[in-house]
Order: C-alpha cells, then sequence, then structure tokens
C-alpha cells in the first residue's frame, strides 16, 4: 500500500495524460477535411472510366479564358486553396445566388492570397470575354482573386464530369449538351477535392467557410 500511495501522483499524472493525448488527437481529427476520391461519390456523378479509383485523384490541368482575356491554367492555382463553380451569365435562377456566395467568399478571403476562386461557364459560346467582363464588374469580381472563365465546352464539362465531380448526368459536351449545378467545389493546394457545398444554401456556404479556415491551418 504505501508503495502504491507514492507512485499514486505519478499514476495520475501518467493517466492525465493519455486522457490529454485521447482529447487531442480526438480535435485534429475533428478538424480534419476528407479527400474526396471518385469512390467517395454517388456512382452517377462519375465517370464509367473513374468509378475504380479510390485514390490519388487529383483535378486535372485546365486552360480557360478569364474575363480580362488572359489564359487561366492550373499554374494560376498552384499551391492556393480554391473554390470552383458552374454557371452561365443568363442564368435566371440559382446562379446570381451563386454569385452573390462567390463575392461573400471573395470578401470574406480578400486579404489571404492562399485563397483564390473560379467560375466555369456551361455556355461558353455565349459567355465571350466581353460578355465575362461585364458578369464580373456585376458581381464586384477581383481580378487578382476571382477568375470568371470561359473556353472550350467539351474541355469544360470534362472538368465538371471527370475531375470535379460536380453534375449526375453524362453526356458528349457537344451542343446538345447542358449541365447546371449548384454545388461549390473545394480544392486543395495539391489539387485535392475536400469538400462539395450547396452554393444556394448559407448554412454550406458558412460551413465552406470554416472548411477553408481548417485548410489554412
Amino acid at each position: 500500500m504505501g508503495f502504491l500511495k507514492k507512485q499514486l501522483p505519478w499514476i495520475l499524472l501518467f493517466l492525465g495524460m493519455v486522457l490529454f493525448a485521447v482529447i487531442y488527437i480526438r480535435r485534429i481529427k475533428e478538424r480534419e477535411l476528407p479527400v474526396y476520391n471518385p469512390t467517395d461519390f454517388n456512382p452517377k456523378l462519375v465517370d464509367n472510366g473513374l468509378l475504380h479509383v479510390g485514390t490519388g485523384h487529383k483535378v486535372a490541368g485546365f486552360s480557360l479564358i478569364n474575363q480580362n482575356g488572359n489564359t487561366i491554367t492550373e499554374a494560376n492555382y498552384k499551391n492556393k486553396i480554391y473554390v470552383a463553380d458552374f454557371f452561365f451569365s443568363r442564368c435566371p435562377s440559382i446562379c446570381p445566388i451563386m454569385a452573390n456566395n462567390m463575392k461573400r467568399l471573395q470578401n470574406v478571403f480578400r486579404e489571404d492570397t492562399d485563397v483564390m476562386l473560379l467560375s466555369l461557364s456551361v455556355t461558353p459560346e455565349m459567355d465571350s470575354v466581353p460578355v465575362l467582363r461585364d458578369y464580373a464588374i456585376k458581381n464586384g469580381a477581383v481580378d487578382t482573386k476571382w477568375n470568371i472563365t470561359t473556353g472550350d465546352k467539351k474541355h469544360i464539362y470534362d472538368l465538371a464530369r471527370k475531375s470535379y465531380f460536380a453534375v449526375v448526368d453524362e453526356n458528349d459536351g457537344g451542343l446538345q449538351d447542358f449541365i447546371h449545378t449548384p454545388n461549390f467545389i473545394l480544392v486543395d493546394k495539391e489539387r485535392q477535392i475536400r469538400g462539395i457545398y450547396d452554393g444556394t444554401k448559407e448554412d454550406d456556404v458558412n460551413r465552406l467557410i470554416k472548411d477553408i479556415r481548417i485548410l489554412q491551418d
């Protein structure tokens, strides 16, 4: 009994350290965001050729034209956290809400140089550079923060279906093909998808803001 009594403070200290470690690890895990691969999505969202991919998925390289007529590639987003969405300038329904929420993200992270935004037009044949410039001005886009882009339709639709997994329907990106999605996609500095959010819902955008800050830590 005497031995145990002498060792009791050390035993209590050890148990306290174990408890602290468990709580600390749990809190770290709560702050971690998943890395999404094709197998983590609804199969309807995933291109058939990618259904088996369970690790290592990264957003593919891209080449687009922004509101200033400049070519934008994945190099512009190197070592950046960014949010991507798909829109069209003539959209009267969800796109204005999405644009307002992208502007909100821009304002929240305006001073954070490691956070950017990327909008891709789903009607690139209509959304020319002058149209995008007007759209950017209307929505208060900061050129160095938010690229609002057009480009080759098949390329954009392949990105939506094979990289960002933003839409359910499958098609070939041809003249009759059309996608429309409210999704905001969170991409980390390694070009990995870390979250999907409904860009029309305030609660989802609030969660997105928190998740971006987790990636910044």
